[in-house]
């Protein structure tokens, strides 16, 4: 059991996940993306910080895989990014209502349900696109999607372009950072903290007065 929450506790430090599993440190970030967008349980999972370091170290990626470009490491992630939220559409299409009337735990808080629903009521499908950026709405705002049954084409549409901006822009951002400031991969906790907080409190604050 030990070793259980030794290894949970490790998978918040994405330097941990690419020092530990080496070659299938690929591996390990496709499946946090899709768990992220792809299930509920998924909000507390590292997505930003890990995508992030994931370009600082995006020359180890390419050449344990196959010596693929960085940009086909950065669609592979996309398309599991894409993956995850209609995984999370036919989590909300299927059993949203239920999703209501789910007991608080550890994993789920049903606040989070609402404060997402506000959050899509008030940028409809754009949502999609915003909430990749925000940890907590990148889990709910498919599955709010599939519960309030959004046409599946048109969020197919913002889904995609959500996905590949999300990925592209912060793979590259840690790509070019640690090109130009290698020292920056340094202090990579407090940058991700900074983007958080940054992109989040302001979001938060504006729904919490609606």
């Amino acid at each position: 059991m030990s070793n259980f929450w030794d290894f949970f506790h490790h998978l918040f430090n994405p330097r941990w996940i690419f020092l530990y599993f080496g070659n299938t440190a690929l591996f390990i970030i496709l499946a946090i993306v899709f768990a992220e967008t792809g299930f509920f349980i998924g909000f507390f999972l590292p997505g930003d910080s890990l995508l992030f370091t994931a370009g600082i170290f995006g020359k180890d990626l390419c050449k344990n895989f196959y010596n693929v470009p960085f940009f086909v490491i950065i669609l592979i992630v996309a398309l599991v990014a894409v993956l995850g939220n209609i995984q999370g559409y036919w989590l909300g299409y299927k059993s949203g209502k239920l999703l209501y009337k789910k007991k608080d735990s550890f994993f789920f808080k049903k606040k989070h349900l609402i404060l997402a629903k506000l959050f899509y009521n008030k940028y409809k499908t754009t949502a999609l696109i915003i909430s990749r950026f925000l940890p907590m709405f990148r889990s709910f705002a498919p599955i709010i999607a599939g519960a309030i049954k959004v046409n599946f084409k048109k969020f197919m549409i913002y889904n995609i372009i959500g996905a590949i901006v999300w990925t592209s822009s912060i793979m590259l951002s840690g790509h070019y950072l640690d090109k130009n400031f290698p020292k920056l991969k340094n202090n990579l906790e407090w940058i991700i903290l900074l983007i958080i907080v940054t992109t989040t409190l302001p979001i938060i604050l504006n729904l919490k007065k609606k």
